[in-house]
């Protein structure tokens, strides 16, 4: 068993160590949280109605939606394009690209990024191995400073046993109860 000081040494450390991640993990979920009312990680800029005429027959591959954007004047890399209920959706770099494609109307709207907050957003979505691996360190580190953080108190009425437990068993139910109202 780990004595308490051992525990409040760990705990303490660990805590040192990842309050910047923490901090960052802590803001962004929270602004991800809230993305479908605002787009936290980037801003528009300018706003611009379009009409263009693309002919019926046309298959709207990436190669055409990519030359669309060249003739629309935007000169970024394009990242994905969507055709859906009669519109077309091209998202580049910096632009998203709307047309009605029974009308030709549509808008371009060119954003930028907002400094630090989508910087700190990648964080929940970057996929390289080595931030996965390092992902996993903190996940065990956080899990290492709950458990420490239960034990590092050794005696009194604010233990584990005598009063942290029923925090604990409120903090999982909790959730759970949410998941399953959802569910």
């Amino acid at each position: 068993m780990i004595s308490p000081l051992k525990a409040r040494n760990i705990h303490r450390d660990l805590g040192y160590f990842y309050i910047g991640l923490i901090i960052s993990f802590a803001f962004s979920g929270i602004l991800m949280n809230h993305r479908e009312m605002w787009h936290p990680e980037k801003y528009t800029v300018q706003t611009k109605a379009i009409t263009v005429s693309i002919p019926k027959d046309t298959e709207i591959t990436e190669k055409y939606a990519e030359e669309l954007g060249k003739q629309l004047g935007i000169d970024d890399k394009i990242r994905r394009h969507k055709v859906k209920d009669d519109e077309l959706k091209i998202s580049f770099e910096k632009n998203d690209v709307e047309i009605d494609l029974k009308t030709g109307k549509g808008e371009i709207v060119t954003f930028m990024k907002t400094p630090i907050i989508s910087q700190t957003m990648k964080l929940h979505k970057n996929t390289s191995n080595w931030w996965i691996y390092y992902s996993d360190i903190f996940g065990l580190s956080l899990i290492t400073i709950a458990i420490t953080g239960t034990i590092m108190i050794p005696a009194g009425k604010f233990t584990f046993k005598k009063r942290g437990w029923k925090l604990a068993v409120a903090g999982i139910l909790f959730p759970l109860i949410i998941l399953f109202a959802l569910g």
